[in-house]
């Protein structure tokens, strides 16, 4: 059918009508940061900051004295020195007098509305660098400090490639991580893997809490037979201790949960006991106003962080994965 003529249609009151944008922003970008999360929260006191990690000497069933002998000393191994080094990182949000003043859909104030975003950008910028396997950078005058990453003090509990190269440490078996892990060949993240990490881990005197994974590990590990039928549910009354927690994984020495995390390197999966590793913080989060240079007000948020891991020898790595 033709409209009858001189019709006043939507089409011929273009410019009287009403734009129609919704008052609600939507953004699906993850925020969540399951490592960080999950450990610790510490303090540094400064930029390299170290601590300490000790052991028994290997149990003996060998251990037979004579009757009446005399008593000598038994050797004693020393304790181990680590450290890493923090990291600063910030973000910057500037915002003009006249972006501030108009009237917006959705937002009420333009600085606000970004530093939320900044602060959030910034919790992922931390929880890529913390589950990474980069080694530390000392820093200087001209180049920026590094934290070593939690894969770069992996180095008893791992199943690896034949061909991989362990990291290495600037005090030879201690001090932080000077050199990152070199890849091997790569090969597929199977239940034999996992069982072999989690056997060292179990060994070592570990405590088989979760297993962390990206989003394609994560795939290959929910088809594992391990995996339980029955899922575990935490009560209204209990606290749930582990956060992010998706699948449950009974093995021989126990059982764990796996948590995915999106900002986990694809090529590794991580056996975490969170009591011994923690975030150090030299400085907590801070906002602060930057000096008014004209039409514009501008913010920074920064943060002066580091990885602690109280011991290696709770955790453990398959590497090398496809």
């Amino acid at each position: 059918m033709t409209a009858p003529a001189n019709t006043v249609n939507r089409y011929s009151v273009t410019k009287a009508v009403r734009e129609d944008l919704s008052d609600i922003i939507y953004n699906i970008t993850p925020e969540d940061t399951p490592f960080m999360s999950n450990i610790g929260r510490g303090k540094a006191s400064n930029t390299y900051f170290e601590w300490q990690t000790d052991a028994l000497a290997a149990a003996n069933g060998d251990n037979a004295q004579v009757d009446g002998d005399d008593a000598p000393n038994d050797a004693r191994a020393p304790t181990s020195r680590f450290g890493n080094y923090t990291q600063i990182m910030r973000k910057v949000v500037g915002v003009s007098g006249t972006a501030e003043a108009v009237d917006k859909a959705g937002i009420k104030g333009q600085l606000a509305y970004e530093m939320s975003k900044a602060s959030a950008e910034l919790k992922r910028d931390m929880e890529v660098r913390l589950v990474g396997a980069k080694s530390a950078v000392a820093g200087n005058s001209t180049t920026a400090r590094q934290t070593a990453g939690f894969g770069a003090f992996l180095v008893t509990n791992q199943d690896k490639a034949g061909d991989g190269v362990d990291p290495t440490f600037s005090g030879g078996t201690d001090g932080f991580p000077n050199a990152p892990y070199t890849g091997g060949t790569d090969r597929a993240f199977t239940e034999t893997i996992l069982k072999n990490v989690m056997q060292k881990v179990w060994a070592e005197g570990g405590s088989l809490d979760m297993v962390m994974v990206g989003p394609k590990q994560k795939t290959v590990a929910s088809t594992f037979a391990g995996i339980a039928e029955v899922r575990k549910e935490i009560s209204g009354e209990q606290q749930a201790t582990i956060i992010g927690a998706a699948d449950v994984y009974v093995g021989d020495f126990g059982a764990v949960t796996f948590v995915p995390n999106r900002f986990m390197p694809a090529d590794l999966a991580y056996v975490v006991d969170p009591e011994y590793a923690e975030v150090a913080y030299l400085r907590d989060f801070k906002t602060n106003d930057l000096a008014k240079t004209g039409d514009s007000d501008r913010k920074m948020i920064l943060v002066e962080f580091g990885l602690k891991v109280k011991t290696e020898k709770a955790h453990g790595v398959a590497r090398d994965l496809l």
